[in-house]
């Protein structure tokens, strides 16, 4: 899979990445990277452990990861869990669905990354 087909299957904006990375060497190399950014994980454990503070620094790394590389959706569910937690103290079980589209969403983009050429 090209990047640019990557790109439309992760519901990314390839056009806004490119102007910002000028080649796809260069955006294979930075989405390379997102596997391995513990954000995502760091966002799981620290909701499972109910650190909602720590849970909130993952979410806005995520989110500000996703945006750099213009990973719309990823983007989007990452803003949406962030606003959530954003001076949460206590564990609010509303997070849950928005971790599963955190979640679901993640999911995808990792597996259109793994699938470029």
């Amino acid at each position: 899979m090209t990047i640019q087909e990557s790109y439309a299957r992760m519901g990314g904006n390839y056009d806004d990445v490119v102007s910002r990375l000028r080649t796809d060497d260069r955006i294979k190399r930075f989405l390379l990277k997102v596997a391995d950014d513990k954000s995502f994980a760091m966002l799981c454990d620290m909701l499972a452990e109910r650190n909602m503070s720590e849970a909130f620094r993952a979410a806005h790394t995520l989110k500000g990861v996703s945006s750099n590389l213009s990973l719309t959706r990823l983007y989007d569910s990452a803003c949406a869990i962030t606003d959530a937690l954003r001076d949460k103290t206590e564990y609010d079980p509303a997070v849950e669905p928005l971790l599963e589209r955190v979640k679901a969403d993640y999911a995808l983009t990792i597996e259109c990354i793994k699938a470029i050429d």
